[in-house]
């Protein structure tokens, strides 16, 4: 970038000091205005989908609330009969499961989509259908699953569903299959919102936002988003086995057939206890962001913040077996266990220290923030102490399964996340339309939040040390439960009437009419620039982590269009692409504007889950096919946005629409963060399957037998010959795709697509050749599973196949994009690759075990 004027105090260049164009502004207002009226569920922008996403997420929170104060009531004292034992096991699965899936996970996600854009100088995340769509198949999802508990059908095996209690002959009804699908389902739209919010946190920052830069709770999402999709495959894996084994009687998790139900709590805890610090990581990140707002300096050890994020994230999945202390695992495994369940309060103790440490630095008010982020201290901290005990092996056997825990959880996750969210409705709440909450009624809401709190769950404490199980119906007078259960009762109809107070509050204030926020706590970070739809009228140059005190005039100078990007190039809706690590400029992103498609696209894929489950298969399949052709629809629209011209982002600088680089593209980031999703729900299915084979007596076991060498190496070979005509169907020159001959990529890749599928069926008869019948003992139907887990991803094939085909043979009006090509290329390429590896895992393994 050319010389410019530079700023008297901070030495940062400026590249559009000069007086805007008239039209400028209405431009760019233009292209980024929101649906009105009921077209508003159109909407695919992050101010947008963020607030959506957030209000469904407390609805979870305040249905699964009710959910809790019925249980509570139940258990105020002897010998209650307010609901039967059935509904009692409805409600307490019902309640842990929308708690952890549909409330705890998603509204940090949630808050991510609307404020992670400003704090980043974005306009918005890189793939917005992909958010909308993400919103509405959890919304749409977990309203479908949350209304079989009026139905009689809701789970009732616990929000763990461990086998063989939820097995076909255990638990013979949907409830179970509704958890199955509807939550691995869910579990998708997670993961999708995660790869978004990486790519986002990697290329859309503001230029000059180095990673030393970049704000604290951006680095909490982006570890958070890498744990997830490391954890979420497991249990997506988990789901997928045990509902095989319900639908067709395969026995993976069965003991007497050569299947093992601790197989299920390895992949579940796999996902399950990491999700704990997938919780509290980002509530954490929120706290680091507001505590300095508040103190008015900048937050004390910032480096050492960032890295103890990590050190979490790397120990959360060294202590998955810490929920199996008692199902009988090695000593060995038990002490590695421990050791890491304790050593995990060291990085969480390095950010405490720090809070305190700013605390101490600054002056912060005591308002409505501050009291709801003491709480979060005065509840999380004594969760954490009570989590080190229970990672003392001699202790956790006295008190596994009691009440204890359920107090220990319960402070841990209400404590770690929900007093910070509350804080963080509280302080970006202006965000939304300038006004903030009254602090007199948010004294009352986090007073009557706090105490019941501790009046509901630090006597379960004691009630589990008397003895208390977990998951009981009701109990017997004398037993010395009766005092804690009673005040524990009394205390969560405190604490809700708290949450009630703050949604009151809120509701009134996020009804008004709308005005400018003015940055009321004059905090320093770039989210408080946003004014509209579009964020702020100019993308920051930034110098500093705190920009908006390192340079107190950034505000006017980014309403007067002075930085980057102060209209729309293009004319339709822009952000730019920085370099990952440089935070240099590299290319102009064209991003998807509002549209139904996403929407639709939702609906079908939760009708198809939802309706599966209830076995009507037409009207499923149906919801199918709707779901295919809107994200057929969607994608048609997106890759027709304009490329490889080259456009004006600043006065003296000229930059391309369009990644010119392939590891500039958010595509081929986004792609390789799915290919490692995948990769790890394959790596769960090959643990599954070798967790049988060293559980049985010889391998393959007596009724098995490994299918034929010779079919199983031509099947390889098929697969290495569909990867080569890919190659030469993705390094094909596009004009050739104009021709019908077939030498074109066309002809190259109906080969691929051919040969994909005759090496699929050449691998299937030989497990049907070498007789393993999946019902008959655990290894055969492990081994069907990974054979069936290559079955998805050929109808996937078939599905991109025929998308190339129909762009390729529109021809000129049409091309296809360079990057969507490379994008399916390399996603044949892996699948081929898959192959290899499942004949290779299954021809190899019983020899590696002999």
């Amino acid at each position: 970038m050319d010389p410019r004027r530079q700023d008297d105090t901070t030495g940062t260049s400026l590249p559009n000091d000069l007086p805007r164009p008239p039209d400028e502004l209405p431009a760019l207002e233009r292209a980024w205005q929101r649906p009105r009226g009921w077209r508003r569920l159109a909407a695919v922008n992050n101010t947008q989908i963020g607030l959506y996403y957030i209000a469904t997420a407390l609805l979870f929170f305040v249905l699964a609330g009710v959910l809790a104060l019925l249980m509570r009531t139940q258990l105020a004292w002897p010998g209650q009969r307010l609901v039967s034992p059935q509904l009692y096991n409805q409600l307490f699965t019902m309640h842990g499961t929308v708690m952890m899936f549909l409330f705890a996970v998603p509204v940090v996600e949630a808050i991510a989509v609307y404020l992670l854009p400003g704090m980043l100088g974005a306009r918005d995340l890189p793939f917005p259908r992909l958010s909308a769509y993400a919103f509405w198949a959890y919304a749409i999802g977990g309203l479908g699953f949350f209304a079989t508990l009026f139905f009689g059908v809701a789970p009732d095996g616990g929000w763990f569903l461990y086998p063989p209690l939820s097995n076909g002959e255990q638990s013979p009804g949907l409830g179970a299959d509704f958890w199955l699908l509807g939550i691995g389902f869910i579990e998708i739209s997670a993961i999708a919102g995660a790869i978004e919010l990486i790519v986002g946190i990697a290329l859309t920052r503001a230029p000059g936002m180095t990673p030393a830069r970049i704000p604290v709770f951006a680095w909490a999402m982006a570890v958070v988003s890498v744990m997830v999709l490391l954890a979420f495959p497991a249990v997506i894996a988990g789901t997928m086995l045990l509902e095989l084994e319900r639908a067709f009687g395969w026995p993976i998790f069965t003991a007497d057939r050569g299947g093992d139900p601790l197989l299920w709590q390895h992949l579940f805890w796999f996902f399950g206890h990491p999700e704990v610090y997938i919780i509290f990581l980002p509530a954490a990140g929120l706290v680091s962001m507001m505590i300095p707002a508040k103190a008015q300096v900048p937050l004390v050890g910032h480096r050492a913040v960032v890295w103890a994020l990590a050190a979490v994230a790397v120990l959360s999945f060294a202590l998955w077996a810490h929920h199996m202390f008692t199902a009988g695992l090695s000593a060995n495994a038990l002490r590695w266990v421990s050791a890491a369940s304790l050593a995990i309060a060291v990085p969480t103790g390095v950010q405490v220290f720090a809070w305190l440490a700013t605390l101490r630095r600054g002056r912060p008010p005591i308002d409505g923030t501050m009291l709801y982020l003491a709480g979060f201290l005065l509840i999380f901290v004594p969760g954490g102490l009570t989590g080190v005990m229970l990672a003392v092996l001699p202790f956790d056997g006295q008190a596994h399964d009691t009440h204890f825990v359920v107090a220990h959880l319960h402070y841990v996750l209400i404590g770690g996340m929900l007093f910070p969210v509350f804080a963080a409705l509280v302080h970006w709440g202006p965000l939304v339309n300038g006004h903030r909450l009254r602090e007199a009624v948010l004294r009352w809401s986090c007073g009557l939040m706090f105490f019941g709190f501790h009046a509901a769950f630090f006597p379960l404490h004691i009630a589990g040390l008397n003895g208390m199980p977990r998951r009981i119906y009701t109990y017997d007078a004398g037993l010395g439960w009766t005092l804690w259960n009673a005040l524990s009762t009394v205390g969560a109809f405190v604490f809700a009437a708290g949450v009630a107070l703050f949604g009151l509050e809120a509701w009134r204030t996020w009804r008004r009419p709308a005005q400018p926020h003015g940055d009321p706590w004059r905090a320093g970070t770039l989210e408080w620039l946003a004014t509209e739809d579009h964020g702020m009228r100019s993308i920051p140059q930034v110098a500093a982590r705190e920009p908006l005190w390192q340079r107190p005039a950034l505000a006017q100078e980014v309403a007067a269009g002075w930085h980057w990007l102060p209209g729309s190039a293009t004319g339709a809706r822009e952000t730019l692409v920085t370099h990952w690590r440089r935070a240099e400029p590299r290319h102009l992103l064209v991003l998807g504007g509002d549209t139904w498609w996403p929407l639709i696209a939702a609906a079908g894929t939760a009708g198809f889950f939802l309706l599966l489950t209830v076995k009507w298969s037409v009207p499923a399949g149906l919801c199918g096919v709707v779901a295919v052709v809107a994200i057929w629809r969607w994608l048609w629209q997106t890759d027709r946005a304009p490329a490889g011209a080259m456009v004006r982002v600043a006065r003296d600088v000229m930059l391309p629409v369009g990644a010119r680089r392939r590891r500039d593209s958010h595509v081929w980031w986004a792609l390789g963060l799915l290919l490692l999703v995948d990769a790890t729900i394959l790596a769960s299915f090959a643990f599954s399957h070798l967790h049988v084979a060293m559980r049985a007596e010889v391998c393959p076991p007596p009724g098995a037998r490994l299918p034929d060498g010779d079919r199983a190496l031509l099947a390889v070979a098929l697969w290495l010959v569909s990867a080569a005509a890919m190659v030469l169907a993705w390094r094909g020159p596009i004009d050739a795709a104009r021709r019908r001959s077939l030498l074109a990529p066309s002809g190259w890749l109906l080969a691929a697509l051919a040969s994909a599928a005759a090496a699929f069926a050449v691998d299937m008869l030989g497990h049907r050749a070498a007789g393993l019948e999946p019902r008959l003992n655990a290894w055969s139907a492990t081994a069907a599973a990974l054979l069936g887990w290559q079955a998805l991803h050929l109808v996937l094939l078939g599905l991109l196949a025929a998308y190339l085909l129909a762009r390729w043979w529109r021809g000129a009006s049409s091309p296809v994009p360079v990057g969507t090509r490379d994008s399916v290329a390399l996603l044949w390429l892996y699948t081929a690759a898959q192959g290899v590896v499942i004949i290779g895992w299954v021809q190899g393994l019983p020899r590696w075990l002999a």
